[in-house]
């Protein structure tokens, strides 16, 4: 899918001509307004995909390298998904920097970066949280099982 949305068919000026009459007409918004809404927009879809990206690699190096303990959560899933993730980033700029109608940036890499390693951040509490959680109501109903 990145790879498909680094393409030509997705640079600013394609989806700019088919957002803009959509969201003058649904919204009103002027031709100042829309830019600012539509940069969001190409920001936001960086974000959410390097989000999905990060989690995917997570899941499949969590699938591929199991480790010892089963463990929920491992710094070695989430720094080889981190750095794949920014890898990823760093080869799609440099291909949009290869078409005449894409401009590849250094900060698309690192918000793309920073949204990968927002995900292992996330996906950290999130599974680390879990775990305390099960292991508190464990523990209290053993003790209240005892009693």
């Amino acid at each position: 899918m990145i790879a498909f949305e680094s393409t030509n068919t997705f640079s600013a000026e394609r989806t700019g001509s088919i957002l803009y009459p959509l969201f003058h007409f649904l919204f009103g918004l002027n031709v100042s307004q829309f830019l600012t809404w539509h940069l969001v927009l190409r920001k936001l879809g960086h974000v959410i995909g390097y989000t999905i990206l990060s989690l995917l690699l997570f899941r499949s190096w969590r699938l591929t390298l199991p480790l010892a303990g089963n463990p929920r959560w491992s710094i070695v899933w989430g720094r080889i998904a981190f750095f794949m993730a920014m890898l990823i980033a760093a080869l799609d700029e440099w291909h949009q920097t290869r078409l005449p109608s894409r401009t590849g940036t250094p900060r698309d890499v690192l918000l793309d970066s920073a949204a990968a390693l927002g995900a292992q951040v996330l996906l950290f509490v999130w599974l680390r949280g879990w775990h305390h959680r099960k292991s508190v109501s464990s523990a209290s109903a053993a003790l209240s099982s005892s009693s």
